[in-house]
């Protein structure tokens, strides 16, 4: 596995540089205003325990190396009620009819973030456990680098406002860096390939980075189009 995770840290790397990730490194912005595109993401972070629990997890375990997998989707199947501690808190929990709702999480402009995991769910249904491991590594690099960013946001936010951020802040961060394969790349390393696994691994993991780079394209069109749309909760009471 040892080529497969040098190619997801390269790919990584490139990840990082992407205009969205500017958008959030900027301070000269309002923390609310670094943290605008955050309702665009909603569909595919309340479909990530889905994710986990019906599609990479198989119970009962029948194939090697399942187990990694599945120990993964326990510890990672549960944060979007963090998610929506935040959208509360960020001003984005207006009283608005239900059909209008839904008509904004499912217009053309979040349509990515719903291709997104429809992507990833045909991506992993067929695939190996092995392969399973490489596509998880791939979307939880992704997940670091957004996440090292909107802590500092939300730390800033919390200093602005009074109000502290779950999803966004260190409180996340430090689950996302730190169970990671049970924070145990050693043992994910060690996992040996054959040529055509090792040749499907690098394909998935290239592929997850194409459609997250994707994704951070919609995200920057969002953000650019509602910043300051919302309130903070404290200064909008």
């Amino acid at each position: 596995m040892k080529p497969v995770l040098k190619t997801i840290f390269r790919l990584k790397h490139e990840y990082a540089k992407l205009l969205f990730f500017d958008l959030l490194r900027d301070a000269s912005r309002t923390p609310q205003a670094r943290l605008a595109q955050s309702p665009c993401m909603a569909s595919f972070i309340l479909s990530f325990g889905d994710l986990n629990r019906y599609v990479l997890r198989q119970e009962p375990i029948s194939a090697p190396h399942q187990r990694m997998v599945n120990d993964h989707t326990y510890e990672d199947g549960h944060h979007w009620p963090w998610y929506l501690e935040d959208f509360s808190k960020l001003g984005h929990d207006t009283p608005v009819p239900t059909s209008d709702a839904l008509r904004h999480l499912y217009r053309d402009a979040t349509a990515t973030n719903r291709l997104l995991m429809l992507r990833l769910t045909h991506l992993i249904w067929n695939a190996t456990p092995v392969v399973r491991l490489a596509i998880i590594e791939a979307i939880e690099e992704t997940g670091k680098v957004l996440s090292a960013l909107t802590t500092e946001i939300a730390r800033a936010y919390q200093r602005d406002t009074g109000t502290e951020l779950r999803y966004c802040d260190e409180f996340h961060f430090a689950l996302e860096s730190g169970h990671a394969m049970n924070n145990d790349h050693t043992a994910l390393a060690s996992i040996a390939l054959d040529d055509d696994t090792r040749a499907q691994s690098l394909a998935c993991a290239e592929q997850v980075f194409g459609w997250f780079s994707e994704w951070t394209h919609e995200l920057l069109r969002y953000a650019q189009a509602n910043q300051g749309e919302a309130q903070p909760a404290a200064l909008a009471a």
